[in-house]
């Protein structure tokens, strides 16, 4: 096992994100919190490499080759040159399920960032939200911890939720970039046309097209709720915060009837992100079994 370096880089990149994601990480003990950092700052840095829109597209495509390569060593036992990867590579030494085929996985998925995103259907949708999200839950339930290999079967749909969330959210700052990840089939059901978005142009048609994503969103996180093992609910305490936070987060947006085009991005404020954090910490103390999203209809009154 190669010695284990400070935390210095992956810790710098994780604070100064500001993500929803790195906030969950509070309710883990330090040596995990540590681990975890290293992975979202791997994740952070490949990602940006695909978002860097002023460098061309083949360039951006090397780079991610070379983070291919470099990741490989980490997971090799090899001596990676990149600083986070160095950091990770301890990570990876303690948890043998950070396999390389799943960093690759999810480099495949920001290739597919590499030119304009379209997604033609639903099912291509998910296979591009399950490299970006799911492969990066079936990673850090490796670092927290688990005792049923159901869990994996709980953080795949949670990872499409998240996604899912993410793009409904997002719709106005991907289109700035020239991206549109809500499923062509689904827009051309409602009416609506590629340009509308692009232009950032809002219509009862887009609402129509939004709520059905939304609802495939909902379902996912029902399935991640229900494949939760009992057992490695505590273990799972981060993950089911991100549940939490980005379920509101779905709400907020239907709220708007997801009008996500005027000034006001969506976002929840820091004190109901503490108020959720407070409610994760008191379920996780206290053995509760309310995940806090996922909801199924409240029963009708007799």
């Amino acid at each position: 096992m190669p010695a284990a370096p400070d935390m210095e880089n992956s810790t710098a990149i994780t604070q100064g994100s500001g993500s929803n994601l790195a906030l969950a990480f509070i309710l883990l003990p330090r040596p995990k919190r540590e681990g975890m950092a290293a992975l979202y700052a791997f994740c952070r840095e490949v990602d940006d490499i695909a978002d860097e829109d002023a460098r061309p597209a083949a360039e951006r495509a090397r780079l991610l080759e070379a983070w291919r390569a470099d990741i490989h060593r980490a997971c090799a036992g090899g001596s990676p040159r990149f600083p986070v990867n160095r950091e990770l590579q301890t990570v990876i030494a303690r948890h043998p399920g950070l396999r390389f085929e799943l960093f690759d996985e999810l480099i495949r998925g920001c290739e597919q960032d590499l030119e304009p995103f379209r997604c033609a259907t639903y099912a291509g949708l998910e296979a591009y939200c399950y490299r970006v999200a799911s492969v990066v839950g079936l990673l850090s339930i490796e670092i927290f911890g688990y005792t049923d290999p159901g869990c994996r079967g709980y953080a795949i749909p949670l990872g499409k939720a998240l996604q899912f969330t993410n793009i409904l959210r997002d719709v106005k700052k991907d289109a700035e970039r020239g991206r549109i990840y809500l499923p062509l089939e689904e827009l051309d059901r409602q009416g609506v046309r590629e340009a509308e978005i692009l232009a950032g142009r809002y219509s009862g048609r887009y609402a129509a097209a939004a709520a059905a994503v939304a609802e495939r969103a909902r379902g996912f996180y029902a399935a991640a709720r229900d494949a939760l093992p009992p057992g490695d609910r505590r273990a799972m305490a981060s993950a089911e915060l991100m549940g939490a936070v980005y379920w509101k987060l779905l709400a907020k947006v239907a709220a708007r009837r997801f009008d996500v085009f005027g000034p006001r991005p969506v976002r929840l404020s820091r004190p109901h992100k503490l108020a959720l954090i407070a409610l994760a910490w008191l379920r996780n103390v206290t053995g509760g079994r309310f995940s806090g999203y996922g909801l199924p209809p409240a029963p009708a009154s007799p």
